[in-house]
């Protein structure tokens, strides 16, 4: 049975993981980290990590930026993985992931989606093929509480992309501040907030006369929780080391 403690366990995706887990037979979360330690469900909240003492074996992080720095350090105090499943970090806070992933094992995602680890394999083919001829842009949409935008998943998939490329692109978010035709060397990136949208996803390849469109469509949060929780259980069998969702699929 391992014992997992989720940060962020009062937020969202927090509760959803929690249902998730109460219907497992091979996990269980024996503590939670939130800034809100009102209790929904069979365990204890703490809105400061380092008040919890209770034996672990792995955390799921699926809160906010600011909450990194301690569950980072209450992970390297205790010898705990990591899941980071938490978007919106700054580009220090990423290096900061790195660097504890040299003594501790790691698994950091932009997304917990096996289905947009698949799409990205996808999109990175394309652009290897059609790359040259094609102009291409991301549109991703997301509820309207969503804070950050882009979206990790709209990064991740940008990534991909750029590694396949011969050039080094420039991503676009704004196109209405200048007034001058697409550049070549270009990924635009569109970000769309409204209503209830769990995520949607789409990697535009337009050239002359074809367009070819690769997406992906999240019908609930569900999606997520699983991929967290899956990758918790694979994390806890591994080395120290940084590992995303392409090292769980391989694994599976």
């Amino acid at each position: 049975m391992t014992r997992i403690i989720l940060s962020g366990c009062n937020g969202k995706m927090g509760r959803v993981i929690t249902n998730c887990v109460a219907n497992r037979a091979d996990c269980k979360i024996v503590a939670g980290f939130d800034i809100n330690t009102e209790r929904h469900a069979d365990y204890p909240v703490y809105a400061n990590p380092s008040n919890c003492q209770l034996e672990a074996d792995v955390i799921i992080d699926f809160s906010h930026p600011s909450a990194l720095e301690g569950v980072l350090s209450y992970a390297y105090e205790h010898k705990l993985p990591v899941v980071v499943a938490t978007t919106g970090l700054l580009d220090e806070q990423v290096e900061e992931i790195k660097k504890v992933s040299k003594t501790l094992p790691i698994f950091y995602s932009g997304n917990m989606s096996i289905g947009i680890s698949l799409i990205m394999e996808l999109a990175r083919k394309a652009a290897s093929v059609l790359g040259n001829d094609f102009d291409i842009e991301i549109v991703e949409k997301h509820h309207n509480q969503k804070i950050d935008a882009p979206s990790g998943t709209a990064l991740m998939l940008a990534g991909a992309v750029s590694e396949a490329l011969e050039y080094k692109p420039k991503y676009v978010y704004e196109r209405h501040s200048v007034r001058q035709k697409r550049g070549k060397a270009e990924i635009g990136i569109s970000s769309i907030r409204g209503g209830t949208i769990v995520g949607e996803h789409e990697v535009v390849f337009a050239g002359h006369d074809e367009l070819i469109t690769i997406s992906h469509t999240a019908m609930s949060k569900e999606i997520f929780a699983v991929g967290a929780i899956n990758a918790a259980l694979f994390l806890i069998t591994c080395q120290p080391g940084l590992y995303n969702m392409k090292d769980l699929v391989q694994q599976a």
